[in-house]
């Protein structure tokens, strides 16, 4: 990536998060109220995942499911999960869980456009290739999530994680290498816009 593509990506993210971390308070703040509200937990839930040159971070997310769910059940959520509250299951659906997110942005260890983090189990799973989507600062939207955002339908049933692993992963990384070697603001932009569009449709 050029110099100047990432100074400017840095600059739009940078101002896309302080105005909408503003905008937004007031959705953020009633989620949170609601969560707290009708199961008491905690709002926020922090998961270990894989950055820009490998490193780990700690993704923020509205906690969508039982506190200890990471003790009753695998990483991957498939459809019918029973460890997802009602809460939950709305904000899954209008991907508004990914909202704190916006707090990555601005710590610097995500960016608005970007492949998806992946959980490190998943990660020591990439071949050569599929690395080189650590090279760019992850995103709270990529066109891969776009292109898979109903995953929980497809991982239905018993070998999901089988379904996973061979299939769903590996045609979304393509998706994401694909994308960040012809990715430019423009594209970035245009990506930004069919999220919120899909967010309302």
């Amino acid at each position: 990536m050029r110099p100047l593509d990432s100074t400017l990506r840095r600059s739009l993210d940078l101002l896309a998060s302080a105005v909408g971390l503003v905008l937004l308070a007031p959705i953020i703040i009633a989620i949170s109220l609601a969560i707290k509200a009708l199961d008491r937990g905690p709002v926020l839930y922090r998961a270990t995942r894989i950055g820009k040159d490998k490193q780990p971070f700690r993704l923020y997310k509205f906690r969508t499911m039982i506190v200890d769910a990471d003790r009753r059940g695998p990483a991957i959520t498939a459809q019918g999960d029973a460890r997802v509250t009602p809460i939950g299951r709305w904000l899954r659906r209008t991907k508004l869980d990914e909202l704190p997110q916006i707090l990555n942005v601005l710590r610097g260890e995500m960016s608005l456009v970007g492949p998806r983090p992946e959980d490190p189990r998943y990660v020591a799973l990439y071949d050569q290739r599929q690395q080189q989507v650590l090279n760019v600062r992850p995103g709270i939207t990529s066109a891969a999530s776009l292109a898979y955002r109903h995953e929980e339908r497809i991982l239905a049933g018993h070998d999901w994680e089988t379904v996973y692993r061979e299939q769903i992963m590996p045609a979304k990384l393509a998706i994401d290498l694909d994308y960040i070697t012809r990715r430019n603001i423009m594209k970035d932009l245009l990506l930004i816009l069919r999220t919120i569009r899909a967010i309302f449709t």
